[in-house]
């Protein structure tokens, strides 16, 4: 059996490098795509990130894969359904970043509210310690937190709202009504959600289904003054929309740890930082960072943990955490 990893720094692979006796394990920094794939040509089991790209191309011109590792909760770098007809198995890791996801999004709320960015920009550019008006936010308290998606993440957030005393509604395709008795939060319809929130945040899946799930249309009926939050997928807002919003003063700020086309951005390649997305990054109000929600040492221990069981027990004949 010979495993091959791909998008794994060198500091990390000793993480994986003695855990699988009697398997031959590669190490390769860059990501698994149509233009790497030829590293994995031999191989049985490919281990991949987010930014790795295992579509019907790649998974063809691997022909003994068996199983496929991916170290995320997200699947849509990954050509489940075909995967599926070739025998091959795929496993993901849940809930690993509940917590911590959750805590960033809350982190993005808290800069954009407070101006805590403007604030240290003008305390670093300037060395002046008196405030200005650019620097005056406003109380969550009080005000409606609408939550699309309520999943482990989304409940997260919902909880930490709570605790600001903030009302927080929710839209989500299976309510969890005993939830909802527990904490106070209201489901209500995805209009519902856009037209009543003071502050937006997404927690859904990227699906077919919800693909530019945040559009002109229903930015068009937002309550002017409206924040949009997220951490989720960046497909799931159109960007020419957002700007739109944006522009005309509907949404009044923004908070992005993810964007539309962010494979083709973290190439690299100044080219593939479409206009769009450089307008958006040049807005003072808008917060963008580099898909980093996830990024904290507990989430990266529990991910590199939960990954190698799924490895382990793929080994064993008893794999578990499966994409069904």
């Amino acid at each position: 059996m010979k495993i091959a990893f791909f998008g794994l720094e060198k500091e990390d692979q000793a993480v994986f490098s003695d855990v699988f006796e009697g398997t031959e394990v590669l190490f390769f920094e860059e990501k698994l795509d149509e233009n790497t794939v030829v590293k994995a040509r031999n191989v049985n089991v490919v281990c991949v990130f987010v930014d790795s790209t295992v579509n019907q191309t790649v998974i063809d011109a691997i022909p003994n894969l068996k199983f496929i590792a991916t170290r995320s909760t997200g699947l849509n770098h990954i050509a489940c359904d075909y995967a599926k007809t070739k025998g091959v198995q795929v496993s993901y890791v849940p809930g690993y970043g509940s917590h911590t996801v959750a805590e960033f999004t809350f982190g993005l709320i808290l800069n954009l509210s407070r101006k805590i960015i403007i604030a240290n920009d003008y305390i670093t550019q300037t060395l002046d310690f008196n405030y200005n008006s650019k620097m005056q936010g406003f109380n969550l308290a009080g005000k409606t937190l609408g939550v699309i998606g309520t999943g482990k993440i989304g409940k997260n957030v919902v909880k930490i709202a709570k605790g600001f005393e903030m009302n927080v509604i929710a839209y989500d395709h299976y309510p969890d009504e005993v939830f909802a008795k527990e904490t106070g939060v209201v489901f209500k319809n995805f209009d519902d959600i856009i037209t009543d929130s003071d502050i937006i945040s997404l927690h859904a899946p990227f699906v077919q289904e919800n693909f530019h799930l945040i559009n002109k249309e229903n930015i068009q009926k937002m309550k002017k003054g409206v924040y949009l939050i997220n951490t989720a997928r960046g497909e799931l807002i159109d960007t020419a929309a957002l700007l739109f919003g944006l522009r005309e003063g509907i949404i009044a700020g923004a908070g992005l740890d993810v964007l539309e086309g962010e494979k083709d951005l973290k190439a690299n390649i100044a080219s593939n930082f479409t206009s769009l997305n450089k307008e958006l990054m040049k807005m003072p109000n808008v917060i963008i960072t580099p898909h980093t929600a996830f990024y904290t040492l507990e989430a990266v221990a529990e991910i590199y943990k939960i990954t190698i069981l799924n490895l382990q027990a793929f080994l064993a004949n008893a794999p578990i955490n499966l994409v069904k």
